[in-house]
Parts: structure tokens; C-alpha cells; sequence
């Protein structure tokens, strides 16, 4: 007598397929068996081909693992300095270009902090967080120069910023 059962219109029979041999291929490509041992079933790795003539060289590139949040934060408290006047205290984004005198004998401009306090400067007059100095002052515009750090290169460069005056209307 044969016991057959049957689930969702899936009919099962105990031993119907046991004659046949369940074995697991594996991935196609990934495995090989070792050269000596052919009787033995051991899968390995195939060896990875290296080509001879490539040679990683690393200088120059930025280190991936190298967090260069930690070393900003690092630099800026090792180089830390007292600011001498009030205008090192503040931001650039703090200042506001109000007024710009054109002469014969030098330009002059005049800045206003969050405060409402106005501040007369000209060029090389210390300014902002990041050791800015006025560069120049033109007819519309004052340009600050900073020094900022290239993540890259790791070297401090010049940033020039622009503030322009507001024409009224």
C-alpha cells in the first residue's frame, strides 16, 4: 500500500525520489578542486592572478582610514592665537561693508559688526577668525585674504573673500 499526501495540489510520495543523488554544485566559477588530490572532493579558492608589472604606489593620495576631521580640530588648537584686536574676534559672515572712501592717499572702508558698531579699516588691517587681512579695497568691493588648510595636500593657501557693498535703492 502506498501513502501519498497531498498539500495545495502538490502531490507527495514517500521514496519517489530516492533513487536520485542530491548534491550541491556551489557557485559556478568560484571553486576548484586541488590538483593532487583529485579523489579527495576539497574545494578551494582559485589563486588570484596578480599582474607583474603593477605596483601600488601610495604617496601623494589621501588615506582613506585617515580621519581629517581629527586632524583639522588638532592643527587649529596647536595654532591657536590670542586675537589683538576686536576685528579677530569675528566672524567675516558677521561683518557688513557699509562704506568705502576712494582717495589719492589710500582706500578706506568701513564695517559694521552684529552689534551695530562701526569699524573704519584699510588694507593689511587684521580681520576675521581665520588670520584674514584686508587685501584690497576697490570702488564696490573689499577683499579679505584668509589662510585656510587643503584636506588634500595638506598645505595652509590664501582664500580671498569678497564683501561687496550694498548699492541703495
Amino acid at each position: 500500500m502506498i501513502l501519498c499526501l497531498s498539500v495545495g495540489g502538490v502531490l507527495f510520495v514517500p521514496g519517489a525520489f530516492a533513487s536520485q543523488e542530491l548534491s550541491y554544485k556551489g557557485p559556478r566559477g568560484q571553486k576548484e578542486l586541488l590538483p593532487d588530490d583529485k579523489n579527495i572532493n576539497t574545494p578551494v579558492q582559485p589563486a588570484k592572478i596578480l599582474s607583474e608589472g603593477y605596483v601600488y604606489d601610495p604617496t601623494g593620495k589621501t588615506d582613506p582610514f585617515k580621519s581629517f576631521i581629527a586632524e583639522q580640530e588638532s592643527i587649529e588648537e596647536k595654532k591657536k592665537r590670542k586675537p589683538k584686536t576686536y576685528l579677530e574676534t569675528l566672524d567675516l559672515s558677521q561683518l557688513d561693508l557699509i562704506a568705502i572712501i576712494v582717495s589719492q592717499k589710500g582706500n578706506w572702508a568701513m564695517v559694521r559688526d552684529s552689534k551695530g558698531i562701526g569699524h573704519v579699516i584699510r588694507k593689511g588691517t587684521p580681520i576675521g577668525l581665520n588670520e584674514g587681512v584686508v587685501y584690497e579695497i576697490k570702488e564696490q568691493e573689499l577683499i579679505v585674504r584668509e589662510k585656510h588648510k587643503d584636506f588634500r595636500t595638506g598645505k595652509i593657501k590664501d582664500k580671498d573673500t569678497a564683501k561687496k557693498l550694498r548699492t541703495m535703492k
